[in-house]
């Protein structure tokens, strides 16, 4: 079968979202976004995003958590066991710890608030269909403290925060976890702060 994406050189987005009319509101104004996305489908709930991604193979999908039938994490986990290229840009109105770190942990490469404005939302898909993870310091901070949270209550407070990163990637990930943003890292460390979003990148993704 060919591939639905080699017809189209515009970002080809799947929208997954209970609520009808967010869902149909999300559509037109992404449709009218430097006419660089492709809308090519809206799933009312997890299994039919599922089905939609598969039908369709969306470069991104725009993901709700709470869907009837199969909540976001679920199928985004689904998603990317069938289709790993595909990035998942998790839209939501909860911000607890817990949801982020299991959307995150899932594979989403990006967490935004439904309070966001389109602009930002057009922005992150641009990013996450390029390749690259758009975490807020924010959104990373409340991340890194779930699995501080998680970790070992015998674990040294010295310690690394996680055994799998270099030195450097720890040294920021503790800075991270203080609530420092990119910038504030970038400057005790000496760095650009892109350097900083860089490594950022690295960790969440490891």
């Amino acid at each position: 079968m060919t591939d639905p994406r080699l017809k189209s050189e515009r970002i080809r987005v799947l929208i997954a979202e209970d609520q009808t009319l967010i869902r149909e509101g999300l559509a037109t104004l992404l449709a009218q976004q430097n006419d660089d996305f492709e809308i090519v489908g809206a799933a009312a709930d997890g299994e039919q995003a599922i089905e939609f991604a598969r039908r369709y193979r969306p470069d991104v999908v725009l993901m709700d958590l709470q869907m009837p039938r199969a909540d976001g994490v679920t199928a985004t986990q689904r998603i990317l066991r069938e289709f790993p290229g595909t990035g998942i840009v998790v839209l939501t109105t909860f911000e607890t710890n817990e949801l982020i770190f299991e959307a995150v942990s899932a594979g989403a490469k990006a967490y935004l608030l439904k309070d966001s404005r389109i602009d930002e939302i057009a922005a992150t898909i641009r990013t996450v269909a390029n390749g690259q993870s758009a975490l807020s310091p924010g959104v990373a901070a409340k991340i890194l403290e779930e699995f501080k949270r998680l970790r070992p209550r015998h674990a040294a407070a010295s310690a690394p925060l996680r055994g799998d990163l270099t030195a450097r990637e720890n040294e920021i990930l503790k800075l991270i976890v203080e609530g420092k943003s990119n910038g504030e890292i970038g400057a005790q460390l000496h760095l650009a702060e892109g350097t900083i979003k860089n490594y950022v990148s690295t960790i969440l993704e490891k």
